[in-house]
């Protein structure tokens, strides 16, 4: 199975009242953990709040997509076109499988990117993220972002206890978006041409 299986989505009809940037973002193959009667049963973690998440996002300068792809049908490209061309961050990307994607060198691991990222996040099929976790603690990063559709405690627990900030199963490009005033709270485009301070801007 190739690094980016779990990435693959197909784009939703365009619907007036629906999250296009939602379904987009999120991992539709990739295993949460839940209990046998519903999702989120067996959800004991607690997600970070509103406020602890826009200063994640604020006090980061880098972000490390791994299972990044060049495939435009694919998650993990969508938002990196978005993080690439809207947000203040150095973006890298990390694909074994590739060498380049959207311009930029990919690299086989985290330990081969050129800097410490301060974000990892992940499109990573469920099994992989345990380990993806230990790699972004061995190398000091300072957050773990699991994308949408993407739940795993076991790894959470491995970068909680590295001191790392954990976010799960959210996507960093509608969170910016949202905390950067391009979105409404369900997640879609408000159009809206504001002249207010951004945000998230350096």
């Amino acid at each position: 199975m190739s690094t980016n299986d779990t990435c693959e989505f197909t784009p939703p009809a365009p619907a007036p009242s629906a999250s296009a940037d939602g379904v987009a973002c999120e991992l539709p193959g990739a295993a949460v953990e839940t209990g046998s009667e519903g999702a989120g049963l067996d959800r004991t973690w607690a997600s970070p709040s509103q406020q602890e998440r826009f200063a994640l996002l604020r006090r980061s300068r880098s972000v490390a997509i791994v299972g990044a792809s060049s495939n435009p049908a694919r998650a993990s490209y969508f938002v990196s076109t978005y993080l690439q061309s809207s947000s203040p961050y150095d973006v890298y990307f990390v694909n074994p499988m590739a060498d380049e994607i959207l311009g930029q060198p990919a690299y086989a691991s985290i330990a081969d990117l050129p800097v410490v990222p301060d974000i990892v996040d992940v499109f990573r099929k469920h099994d992989d993220l345990p380990g993806v976790a230990q790699e972004a603690v061995d190398v000091g990063a300072k957050a773990l972002w699991l994308q949408l559709g993407s739940w795993n405690e076991e790894a959470a627990a491995i970068a909680e206890s590295a001191g790392l900030s954990v976010v799960m199963d959210r996507c960093i490009k509608i969170e910016h978006a949202r905390f950067h005033g391009g979105l409404h709270l369900a997640g879609f485009d408000t159009g809206v041409i504001s002249s207010r301070r951004q945000l998230l801007s350096r």
